[in-house]
């Protein structure tokens, strides 16, 4: 960028990295792969802008979900260069896991006392099929603290790791397919209607977060009266 006035939101290097996280390093990496557009020229220093914010917060977000570089730039081929803040942030809203993130790194001895007892290797095997642990770095865990007593409830009451691993593919397999539907109604039905009515990219951002949780609640909602429904079923065939 040529030299331009400086508004009250710009950011020096320094701040920029203490802002999204990133070393300098990767920064000018990034920057010098077209990325991310170059500083604000003032003299011989550089500045940035939420511009450069909103787009390293959405690299940052799609290397956390594992896009290698080649495909994080073909990601970011697809945005205009002069798309607002408000656009590329709803990319990002796009990417952003649905469920309240309630992961913690633990040691093995925080694992045990928080557990409340001592968990053996098929203990921590299982409780990783069912999704509560993933194994971190240096015998550290990454581990979901609101299902850990409720995996480790599930162990003590003799639940099998083969129905665990069953359990988890059923999961995996229809949670699949259902995001791969919503996500087309989304893109088909919501996206049009919304963009008729001349809604703003913080305005589909803001219809998004909303329907996170009713989703979410549908679904547990539709599960449970599914499960009522086979019950009931189930004692009408064996009084018949």
């Amino acid at each position: 960028m040529s030299s331009e006035p400086l508004s009250e939101d710009t950011l020096t290097l320094d701040e920029l990295t203490e802002r999204v996280g990133m070393s300098v390093r990767n920064i000018r990496f990034y920057t010098s792969k077209g990325l991310v557009p170059p500083p604000i020229r003032q003299g011989r220093s550089g500045y940035y802008t939420v511009d450069h914010v909103v787009r390293l917060e959405l690299m940052a977000e799609l290397q956390a979900h594992g896009f290698t570089l080649a495909a994080i730039e073909k990601y970011l081929s697809r945005i205009p260069a002069d798309a607002s803040p408000e656009t590329i942030a709803l990319h990002r809203t796009l990417l952003a896991p649905w469920s309240s993130d309630s992961a913690e790194m633990m040691s093995r001895e925080e694992l045990d006392r928080r557990a409340g007892r001592a968990l053996e290797k098929g203990d921590l095997d299982a409780l990783e099929e069912m999704a509560v642990l993933a194994p971190g770095p240096e015998g550290f865990f990454q581990v979901n603290s609101t299902y850990l007593s409720i995996g480790v409830g599930l162990l003590d009451l003799g639940f099998p790791i083969e129905a665990a691993k069953a359990t988890r593919e059923i999961y995996l397999a229809h949670g699949r397919a259902i995001a791969e539907e919503l996500t087309e109604v989304f893109r088909t039905k919501v996206k049009p209607a919304l963009e008729e009515t001349g809604a703003s990219p913080e305005q589909m951002r803001e219809v998004l977060e909303k329907i996170k949780p009713l989703s979410i609640a549908s679904l547990v909602a539709a599960y449970e009266a599914a499960v009522d429904d086979m019950r009931r079923e189930a004692i009408a065939r064996r009084l018949s």
